[in-house]
């Protein structure tokens, strides 16, 4: 661990966050709640956020956007929906950790830092921020936007069965790479059935009838609306799931909630990859499921988190 001097004061909101990074060639920034707020003994929601193909620590923390600003700094605000989880979610401690991939010789990409570094370190690379937040009982979310996915993809590679102490995976819009062939659908699947503890969420939309320059730019089988029923099959093998459609937005699940697909139909072939994130897709992926689940918010509604966004 390189960098890392402890958790700072942060003039946004009073949290507290630190900077560091792991080898091989990965930046890291822990948020933490203030110190105040964040209670010995009560245990600690460490979600592992492994951000998108070519963004930044700061783009996916985001902040109101000022003159001159990259427009990438307003289409997660992965900081303000990690607020507005902390007042849905007092009984734990909500610390997120933004992973970036940063290699110096390939494009900024989990799925590229894969091909260069292999799927080994990542359980290594997990451990050693857990072991930052030590102090407190922890339980673990593998989450992820895009290429992000390719992270959590490369963690169940790399261990013989997902730990009990990951409680919720989510995929948001990033499962492209699910293969079962990989052992993926067997790990989840004992995964789920281990403990009523465990969910898994996954946001897609179809974006195999979305238009880049008025042409297609995945295949049907290789972007997340494949991916995503290329899954959701595999599972209802397993898994005895339901269906309810409202509008465009088809609801898929099963456990009680544990599971849950929420798949996006695309009438207009817009390109609605990171809209999903910004339209609370990230909260949702968090309570979903859970008792909570809806309140104050709704999944591609209006920005919930405004009043959280960082002005500086």
């Amino acid at each position: 661990m390189t960098g890392f001097t402890g958790f700072h004061d942060s003039p946004a909101f009073n949290e507290r966050v630190a900077s560091f990074t792991l080898e091989p060639e990965v930046k890291v920034q822990i948020n933490a709640p203030p110190a105040a707020d964040f209670v010995k003994g009560k245990k600690t929601l460490l979600i592992l956020y492994a951000l998108p193909n070519g963004n930044t620590i700061a783009q996916t923390i985001g902040h109101k956007l000022k003159p001159g600003d990259d427009w990438h700094f307003e289409i997660q605000h992965i900081g303000a929906q990690t607020r507005f989880l902390r007042q849905m979610i007092p009984d734990r401690n909500i610390v997120v950790a933004c992973l970036e991939a940063n290699a110096k010789t390939i494009p900024r990409s989990w799925p590229s830092w894969r091909k260069k570094n292999g799927d080994a370190p990542i359980p290594g690379i997990v451990a050693a921020i857990r072991e930052v937040v030590a102090d407190n009982p922890a339980e673990i979310v593998l989450s992820g936007h895009s290429g992000g996915g390719s992270f959590i993809f490369g963690y169940m590679n790399a261990v013989q069965k997902i730990p009990n102490d990951v409680i919720r995976i989510a995929f948001l819009d990033s499962d492209y790479a699910y293969d079962p062939a990989l052992g993926h659908l067997e790990k989840l699947s004992k995964w789920l059935k281990a403990s009523k503890k465990h969910y898994l969420c996954v946001l897609a939309y179809n974006d195999a009838v979305a238009l880049y320059n008025d042409k297609p730019f995945v295949s049907a089988k290789g972007g997340t609306w494949g991916k995503s029923h290329e899954m959701l099959r595999d599972l209802s093998a397993r898994f005895k799931f339901t269906s309810q459609t409202n509008g465009t937005l088809e609801t898929v699940t099963a456990l009680d909630g544990r599971i849950k697909f929420l798949l996006k139909n695309n009438p207009e072939r817009k390109i609605l990859h990171t809209v999903q994130v910004e339209r609370n897709g990230f909260i949702e992926t968090m309570v979903s499921g859970m008792a909570n689940e809806g309140q104050g918010y709704q999944y591609f509604g209006d920005r919930a988190y405004t009043k959280w966004i960082e002005q500086n």
